[in-house]
C-alpha cells in the first residue's frame, strides 16, 4: 500500500470515547483521524498480545478439572 493511499473508513465510537478523542484533538490541534491513527500505532503492541477468540477454550473444553 502506498504511503499516500487515503482510503475512507467509517468508524463508530461510544459517545464518551468520541468526546475524549475530540478533546485530545482540540488540545493537540490535530484531526480526529490523526488522533485515532496515533492511538492505534501506540497501542498496537498491546492489542497484539490479546488472545484471539480462537485461542480461548470454551468452558468445559480442554480445561483442566479441579485438582
Amino acid at each position: 500500500m502506498s504511503a499516500t493511499d487515503k482510503r475512507k473508513q467509517s468508524l463508530y465510537f461510544p459517545e464518551t470515547m468520541l468526546q475524549e478523542i475530540q478533546r485530545e484533538a482540540a488540545r493537540l490541534d490535530r484531526s480526529l483521524s490523526w488522533i485515532v491513527q496515533r492511538c492505534v500505532k501506540i497501542g498496537l503492541a498491546d492489542i497484539r498480545r490479546l488472545p484471539s477468540v480462537n485461542d480461548i477454550p470454551e468452558e468445559g473444553e480442554n480445561t483442566p478439572g479441579p485438582t
